[in-house]
């Protein structure tokens, strides 16, 4: 478990700018210390938890180390294929939603770091999560990897341009999948 944290780490934990945590680090608001013969700026981690707490933000991130993950998708044996690879993996919280309702839901409720989602839903589809998501300024480190059997090029553009960072063609080998999410999230790729 990671113990010191850099000022961009602390950022992507408290969901916050890298400027925010600077300015909270420069002003004495949170505590640490500085790289000697640098002008680098280092968190502990017990001190960042106390910063958190103190200022109302959820400690799940810092206390679980691992990135939360929300798979959307109606095919059941396929979210199921996803969330066993992503909990074996070790690195990914996940929970699971069949439909698009239940998605906007959860993604209020359990701010997850990225999103994985079938654009053919049965109540909306993936381009119009990706604007709601895209609009709320509260989700702007989401990332969202839009999965699909659909294979038009201008499709692909259309969910790009709404919001999707990367497009997976269905079928796909889910180690695959998991690399991408790895990559989006500037995770360290797993040692096996």
């Amino acid at each position: 478990m990671k113990t010191v944290f850099t000022t961009g780490e602390a950022a992507k934990i408290c969901k916050v700018s890298q400027q925010t945590i600077i300015r909270c680090f420069d002003s004495g608001q949170l505590k640490g210390f500085r790289v000697p013969g640098s002008r680098f700026r280092r968190i502990p981690r017990d001190i960042l938890y106390r910063f958190m707490k103190e200022n109302g933000i959820p400690t799940d991130a810092l206390e679980s180390g691992r990135r939360k993950a929300l798979v959307v998708d109606d095919d059941v044996e396929l979210v199921e294929l996803i969330r066993d690879a992503l909990e074996a993996d070790g690195r990914f919280e996940v929970r699971v939603a069949n439909n698009g309702f239940d998605a906007g839901m959860m993604v209020k409720e359990y701010r997850p770091d990225i999103i994985v989602l079938d654009v053919m839903l049965p109540d909306i589809n993936g381009k119009e999560v990706c604007q709601r998501v895209r609009n709320d300024p509260a989700l702007d480190d989401v990332r969202i990897i839009c999965i699909s059997g659909m294979v038009e090029a201008d499709k692909i553009d259309d969910l790009k341009k709404s919001g999707a960072n990367e497009f997976l063609q269905k079928p796909f080998e889910v180690e695959t999948l998991v690399d991408r999410m790895c990559r989006l999230l500037d995770v360290e790729p797993s040692e096996n």
